[in-house]
């Protein structure tokens, strides 16, 4: 029989038996694609209200609209907030490396289809956090420009693939503190055409947040090039003692 002759659906059944449908983060097979086994699915750490309306940081008690944690009343992010699926932890962090290292290119779906309950609703364009080229050679796709077009396809928001250019290669920020980790980002992000995000609601998306070092420079450019608002968007964000 040939396989053309079948229905679409049964197709997918064979596909399915040959190439089963595994869990995103140990690889047990499950039910269908994009779910989590019952273990791994317990091991994230789902984020959401109350938190801090500036950086996202949960916080313990609700305290209102716009109510910010501490280092953000010292210090407001250039942003207008951030929003994360889930907190950084094993799951997540294998989830993430696996898209980022692993070219399991279809974990960037995974991931958009957890991150969707918190684009927000006026939202005009979502814009990836760009790699340096030689990055970008190097691993050969940007792991924010898949999660970003996965949400835009789901939502049916434009991404903005080139808005913003990284002009220069940037050091590894772990280890730095987080005067260090600004000053190294500072100056390498522009806009290419500052028509494209003028006026705009914009959503910056990315992948892990951690010390929000490289967003305040991306949301800076875009705030030059005349943004009106910039929230960031990612799948997970440390909420220890390393953010």
């Amino acid at each position: 029989m040939r396989l053309a002759r079948l229905p679409i659906a049964a197709i997918a059944q064979l596909v399915a038996l040959a190439i089963p449908p595994r869990c995103p983060g140990c690889g047990t097979v499950v039910e269908a694609d994009h779910r989590f086994c019952a273990t791994c699915w317990a091991g994230l750490r789902f984020l959401g209200d109350p938190a801090c309306a500036a950086c996202g940081m949960p916080m313990a008690i609700d305290q209102g609209p716009g109510m910010r944690c501490g280092p953000c009343l010292v210090r407001l992010p250039v942003h207008d907030g951030v929003r994360a699926a889930v907190a950084y932890g094993p799951v997540a962090r294998d989830v993430a490396l696996k898209l980022k290292y692993g070219g399991r290119l279809a974990l960037a779906t995974t991931m958009a289809r957890l991150m969707l309950r918190h684009l927000a609703a006026d939202a005009t364009c979502l814009v990836p956090v760009p790699l340096h080229r030689r990055r970008l050679w190097t691993r050969g796709y940007n792991q924010s420009v898949l999660i970003a077009a996965a949400l835009g396809r789901m939502r049916g928001v434009p991404m903005l693939r080139d808005a913003l250019r990284r002009t220069r290669a940037t050091p590894p920020l772990r280890g730095m503190n987080g005067r260090a980790r600004a000053k190294a980002v500072r100056g390498a992000f522009v806009v290419s055409d500052p028509a494209t995000v003028a006026g705009q609601s914009v959503v910056l998306v990315d992948d892990v947040h951690t010390s929000g070092a490289t967003v305040d420079a991306c949301a800076a450019a875009l705030r030059r090039a005349g943004a009106a608002r910039v929230m960031v968007l990612c799948w997970a964000r440390v909420v220890g003692a390393d953010d």
